[in-house]
């Protein structure tokens, strides 16, 4: 017989672990799928099966009454501008500093690294903090969700290791050309690292995207309220809003808080998801930099 056509033996080591890993994969998805499934399900078909895998009665009257609402649309909104103007700072920021603090010819270099990775391990404490927002008239404002969360340190690092093991010929030769810093480095250095760049992009994006802890201490004004911090008050203080207070009837069906907050979670993870697939190239590309040259 064909050596190809044989029936590769599989050992009972392979069939433990395909067994063991397919489990977590079932345990790691249907608590989304769950939530999904909720979100379009009549509240009565909820109450019989709370933990349904195949849906009953499907039904987009939680979606359209989060989207009627206009906490929900706000909320949405200010995330948005959050995440895009956090993002766009943020690595506005981090790219050039990591670039800069990858030259050796840098003076105070040391010092600067070592600075820069202290505040990896220390920083000054949430009250501290916080009477910083206040006095510099941060509170209650967006800037107080962007200004302070600009550089992670630790992106930072990542990116000035990749930098750092980039030829230094690149540089020369345009130098030789007539080429200053900022030439070099929006010309030649970003074209070719888009993949690490294209990484923390994605990185900083889904911070920002989740980002509701520092606006539970920063905002007060639910008009600016973050859709993660709209949703977390939904589900931790069992909280749907003054226009979602009440459970909400139609002709249709029977929506409830339930039904509300599982729309609302969707809501606020499918668009980050949808993000995904155009970066994935790249992402791929800059996570296997990172680890043979970080």
């Amino acid at each position: 017989m064909n050596r190809s056509h044989r029936i590769k033996k599989i050992s009972a080591f392979e069939v433990i672990n395909y067994t063991f890993f397919t489990l977590v994969c079932i345990a790691m998805l249907f608590p989304l799928w769950n939530v999904i499934l909720i979100s379009f399900t009549d509240y009565r078909d909820y109450v019989l099966n709370p933990l349904m895998i195949f849906p009953g009665k499907i039904t987009l009257e939680a979606y359209k009454y989060i989207f009627a609402t206009d906490e929900l649309l706000q909320s949405l909104f200010v995330t948005i501008k959050i995440t895009l103007g956090g993002t766009a700072i943020s690595m506005f920021i981090s790219v050039p500093g990591a670039y800069t603090l990858s030259k050796k010819s840098l003076p105070g270099r040391s010092i600067l690294n070592t600075m820069v990775i202290f505040t990896l391990f220390f920083n000054g404490g949430i009250i501290p903090n916080f009477l910083l927002i206040r006095k510099l008239n941060l509170y209650n404002t967006l800037w107080a969700l962007i200004i302070p969360m600009s550089i992670n340190t630790w992106y930072l690092l990542i990116m000035r290791s990749y930098f750092s093991q980039l030829p230094s010929s690149l540089e020369e030769s345009a130098r030789i050309d007539g080429a200053n810093d900022f030439t070099i480095l929006y010309r030649i250095i970003v074209p070719i690292s888009k993949p690490i760049i294209a990484t923390f992009i994605l990185f900083y994006g889904v911070e920002r995207w989740n980002e509701w802890w520092h606006a539970m201490m920063y905002i007060n004004d639910t008009k600016k309220y973050p859709l993660q911090l709209l949703l977390r008050n939904m589900i931790v203080q069992n909280y749907a809003s003054a226009q979602m207070a009440s459970q909400y009837r139609s002709s249709a069906s029977f929506v409830s808080k339930e039904n509300i907050k599982m729309a609302t979670a969707v809501v606020a993870t499918v668009p980050i998801v949808i993000v995904y697939p155009f970066l994935q190239k790249h992402f791929a590309k800059g996570i296997l930099v990172g680890s043979i040259k970080g």
